[in-house]
């Protein structure tokens, strides 16, 4: 990509798609084409036709998606596959029929088996069951993967796919039902601490362990992708993380020092666990010469951060 290549981020106010903007931006990148929903909802065909040939952007970063945690996956499953199998099949179809140059194809690491090998490495792709409260949702991704490889392979594409962890960072979701895991946590804890709780429930037995990736590394290692490779050198998709997991437990209790709340956490082990661990193996993206560099406390101070100043403050 060049300075002033024009550039399409679909998704530019989420979680992924600001942490693009800010990366791209930074990057001296001057040309950058965003819509919001309310002018351009991405599940209308004929719609995002119209909006490509109009606009005609030679390289995509597809971040839109409908995203949310284990009880908003597990309660609106038919929004979660039809909404995203209509955003990336219209996106990618487009992306196609324009000419785009590069695409960039932004997935999960749900995508893989509930009990797949740790860490998870792109080959374990579809060799055992998902996990069933985001089944719907890894449908759609691992469709998107797959489209960006067919679409390569018949007609001479270069669509990209990448598979990076559970994200956070400034921008997230924090509703204290439909968010995920740490988001969830640092609405629960800061709540907790402005009025005096003395506890603060946790959902599920702690045990399960999870991989956390900083926004802002996620973008840097989308861009860098876009800047310095193509589909044919990167395989089918590959994963972004950092190679390290924690547990539940312990996330609570890393979050809560962070927030300053004091009380006692306390684990319901009434609601699910989700998959026991989902550690990425990151050796395909380090050969590649990226490696995330926010350290784990760092990223979750400077998220607390920004929800205290752009979230809080609205509440």
């Amino acid at each position: 990509m060049k300075p002033d290549s024009k550039i399409y981020v679909a998704g530019h106010r989420g979680l992924v798609g600001s942490a693009l903007m800010r990366r791209l931006i930074a990057g001296g990148y001057s040309n950058i084409v965003t819509r919001t929903h309310a002018e351009l909802d991405l599940t209308n065909q004929p719609s995002v036709k119209q909006f490509f040939e109009a606009e005609r952007p030679e390289y995509v970063f597809l971040a839109a998606a409908k995203v949310g945690g284990i009880h908003a996956n597990n309660t609106y499953r038919a929004d979660f596959i039809y909404q995203n199998l209509m955003i990336e099949s219209n996106i990618i179809h487009a992306s196609c029929r324009q000419g785009v140059k590069k695409l960039m194809f932004l997935g999960s690491s749900c995508i893989y088996p509930k009990f797949s090998p740790q860490p998870m490495k792109e080959e374990h792709l579809l060799t055992g069951l998902l996990e069933p409260t985001n089944e719907p949702y890894a449908i759609a991704k691992i469709a998107g993967i797959k489209m960006c490889d067919a679409y390569n392979r018949q007609y001479g594409t270069n669509f990209m796919s990448a598979m990076p962890t559970n994200l956070y960072g400034p921008g997230d979701n924090y509703d204290p039902q439909n968010s995920h895991v740490l988001p969830a946590l640092i609405y629960r804890m800061h709540k907790a601490r402005m009025e005096g709780a003395k506890e603060v429930v946790v959902w599920g037995s702690g045990l399960p362990k999870r991989e956390f990736l900083f926004s802002d590394d996620a973008a840097d290692a989308c861009v860098y992708l876009m800047e310095k490779y193509n589909a044919s050198e990167i395989g089918e998709f590959v994963n972004i993380g950092v190679g390290k997991e924690i547990a539940i437990h312990e996330l609570a209790e890393l979050i809560a020092d962070v927030v300053g709340f004091q009380g006692e956490l306390v684990f319901d082990k009434s609601k699910p666990d989700g998959t026991p661990r989902k550690l990425l193996d990151v050796s395909r993206m380090r050969a590649l010469g990226w490696q995330a560099a926010t350290d784990f406390r760092e990223g979750i101070t400077r998220a607390y951060t920004d929800y205290r100043k752009n979230v809080f403050k609205a509440v």
